[in-house]
């Protein structure tokens, strides 16, 4: 069970599953009505993602204290300061480079690079588990980041459905931005792994997404022409966020 070549092997089929989303985001062309709904289930993809990763985080900054509403301050502060920093140097460079929203590659850029840091904290859990020769637990990460990883394609192209002309090769870049570090993680958490280091890395992707689900939120409810499509929008919003996180549920539970 500790044999390293099969580790990496694996390690890698979880990271790059994230590319078997491909043939659906590179459509291109999509109806008005279809890319608000899509856009709205990468939203719903990326609050689940927030929510699960926290479950992660939350027993290690509490594991310490004997009441449950008593954070370990080491474990908590750090976690404050990494959400606080990538959140507050994504806003940073941002405004400086351009004193204006992201373009939409800028978006996607982003969404990629939050994903990366969460699918690091995976890899390294993945590791850890095989380097134990916890078998069961191996199993059932692998399917499970497998399963999640394929969904994560759809938020990291959502600021570019339908305008994907040309851009084949940077969306590929921003997948392997976002499934390279499962491979990076695996063999990371192969050698070691700690609680802390963990934490370091959840804590990066949660402040990454909650930078990247506000412009998108932003977009999912600016009013349309006439009145009535902005009422359809609003409605198709509401059931693709929904939808999102039912199937970021779903998969994590497979």
């Amino acid at each position: 069970m500790s044999d390293f070549p099969t580790l990496v092997a694996l390690s890698a089929v979880m990271g790059f599953s994230i590319f078997l989303s491909m043939p659906i985001v590179l459509r291109k062309s999509y109806g008005s009505r279809t890319v608000t709904l899509l856009n709205a289930t990468a939203i719903g993809i990326l609050l689940f993602l927030l929510a699960d990763l926290f479950l992660d985080v939350g027993p290690t900054i509490y594991s310490a204290s004997s009441s449950a509403y008593l954070a370990n301050p080491t474990y908590a502060v750090t976690f404050v300061l990494a959400v606080g920093a990538c959140f507050v140097a994504l806003f940073v460079a941002e405004h400086r480079s351009r004193g204006s929203a992201l373009p939409p590659t800028g978006m996607a850029f982003v969404v990629a690079l939050a994903i990366g840091f969460q699918n690091l904290t995976e890899g390294l859990v993945f590791g850890a588990s095989w380097a134990a020769g916890a078998v069961g637990l191996s199993v059932v990460v692998f399917v499970g980041f497998f399963l999640q990883n394929i969904s994560e394609g759809f938020p990291i192209t959502a600021p570019l459905l339908g305008r994907t002309d040309g851009r084949t090769g940077l969306i590929a870049l921003f997948f392997v931005i976002g499934g390279v570090p499962t491979l990076i993680g695996g063999i990371g958490g192969y050698f070691y792994n700690s609680a802390m280091l963990d934490l370091v890395f959840a804590s990066l992707a949660i402040g990454a997404i909650l930078y990247s689900i506000l412009p998108m939120l932003r977009v999912a409810f600016r009013p349309a022409e006439p009145p009535a499509t902005t009422y359809m929008k609003q409605r198709l919003t509401y059931l693709g966020v929904l939808l999102g996180f039912l199937i970021g549920f779903i998969v994590n539970a497979l």
